[in-house]
Formats: structure tokens, sequence, C-alpha cells
């Protein structure tokens, strides 16, 4: 049974997402004849198969090697992109980090939002969220986490925007998305020129390809700063963290959320990418002085 559970890990993303599409019933026709509580509760439940499916999956993975797999995506004039995911006890103990939190962010918002009617957009983008936390966490490469980080971006942009009839509000998810936006062009950039370099976007390539490469030193600052600059916007690190403080005007359970995991993802994709950054004394120096 563990076994069944940690070769279907990759379920684990896809729980937040069946929660989100549900909500749509609940958008907004049905919930003038039953309230906008159904949305929360089928949320909460689909994070909670999520969250016991990591426990559960998490004791077997304890001191045991990594596992790979892959899963395909597009495969069209020899062009073959598949998925590729790491399951492992730190990439599981990150879903039930990331699980636990949102499970106890959605209980915290059923109260929070008794009387709001946007139930049903608030905990689609909170399942949004964990969705797309989860598949960072599980993904491999580098191409899948950039795609991501930007659906990451489109769900700040909506939860912070949630009540968007108040100024402050719109200027808070507007100030947030063009923000990020900044960091991400800088990213895809780093992304789409460290492929004909390494030839990969594979994480544990990239660490096996840096450790016998040799490339302009010019160069390997400049790769190395764009993919530096994504998960700074994602980190909310000067100069890109002025969004972080508008933010707080969306509701207090995706702030919570947010401030203790979002943020976060960016140093997750930053540690993966050290081995690349290593290689540029500039760009760990850049990173050191934006963190103190």
């Amino acid at each position: 049974m563990t076994q069944f559970l940690i070769q279907t890990a990759w379920f684990i993303p896809c729980y937040p997402l069946v929660g989100m599409v549900l909500s749509i019933a609940w958008f907004p026709a049905i919930t003038r004849r039953t309230g906008p509580r159904p949305a929360g509760y089928i949320n909460a439940i689909t994070t909670l198969v999520a969250l016991l499916h990591g426990v559960l999956a998490l004791p077997t993975l304890l001191n045991q090697p990594a596992q790979y797999l892959s899963v395909s995506w597009l495969q069209v004039a020899g062009l073959d992109l598949s998925i590729p995911i790491e399951i492992s006890a730190l990439t599981i103990g990150a879903t039930v980090l990331v699980n636990g939190l949102n499970f106890l962010a959605q209980i915290y918002a059923i109260g929070y939002m008794e009387m709001d009617w946007a139930w049903a957009r608030f905990f689609a983008m909170l399942a949004l969220f964990e969705a797309g936390m989860c598949a960072l966490v599980l993904s491999n490469s580098l191409l899948i986490s950039y795609m991501i980080l930007e659906i990451l971006t489109l769900g700040t942009y909506m939860l912070i925007g949630i009540w968007f009839n108040q100024s402050l509000v719109v200027t808070g998810a507007r100030d947030a998305f063009l923000t990020k936006r900044i960091g991400d062009l800088f990213l895809l950039m780093g992304v789409l020129a460290i492929y004909p370099l390494a030839g990969t976007w594979d994480y544990s390539k990239l660490a096996a390809w840096a450790e016998t490469a040799t490339i302009d030193p010019t160069l390997a600052a400049l790769v190395g700063l764009g993919l530096l600059a994504g998960p700074m916007g994602k980190c909310a690190q000067f100069p890109l963290h002025l969004w972080l403080d508008e933010a707080m005007e969306g509701p207090l359970p995706s702030t919570i959320l947010r401030n203790s995991v979002v943020v976060a993802t960016g140093a997750w994709v930053l540690v993966k990418l050290e081995p690349v950054l290593s290689l540029s004394p500039v760009v760990m120096n850049t990173a050191i002085a934006l963190v103190l």
C-alpha cells in the first residue's frame, strides 16, 4: 500500500485541483440556493486527502534514496517534453508542510469568511496555490518550475484582488503582479539561456553538468543573475519587495499562507539551482548581499 502511495505521489497536486474545479459549481447561481459554504468544505476535504497521502507515504521514504518519475506531456516533431518528478523524503515532507498549513488556513478561513459571499473564488484560489506549491516541490525541471511560478503569480494577483470593489485592493493586486512579472521576465531569459549550455532543464542533470562546466565568467554571471531574479521576486527580496506590504490588503488566511509558504518557494528554487549559481562568484555574492 505504501509503495502504491509513493508511486502515485504525483497525485498530491491533483487533489486540490479537483477541489478547485468542483468549486466552480458555486459561481454564483447555486450559491443563491445553498449558500457559499459547500465550496469551502469541498476544498478543505480535498486538501485533507492530499495531506493524508503525503503523511502516509513519508515514513517509507525516510533514509531512502530519491526516486525519479517522468510523466509524458508533449511529443511532437522531435520535441519531447516530459515532466520529471522527484519523490523523496524532502519533497514529500515539503508537500506535507504545504498541505498542512493550507488546511489550517482553510479551517481558519471558514470562520474568517463567515459573512462573505466570495467563498467559491477564494477557496478555489487557495486550492490553486496549494496545487502550484506541491507541484513546484515535486518538480525536477527548471522549465516546469518556471511555468508553475507563473501560475503562482496569477494566483497571487487573484487572491490579493478578491475584494475588487476596493481601490487599495486593486492597487495592491496590480503592483504585486507587475513586480513579480519583472522578476519572471529575467527568469525566463535565464531559463532559455541555460538550455543551450547544459542541454537540459532537469535539476539533477544541471547539478552534474555544473560540476565540470567551463564557461565564460561573464556569461555565467549573466545567466546566473537571470535565474536569480525570478526567485527574488517570489521571495520579496530587494528591490522586488515592494509588493509584499500592499499584498496585506487581501484576506488574512491567504496572507498567512503566502507569507509563510509561497514566499519560501523562491528560496526552494534557489536551493535547487545552487550548483549552477555557484559557477559565478558574482551571482553568489549578489545572492548573499540581497539576503542580508
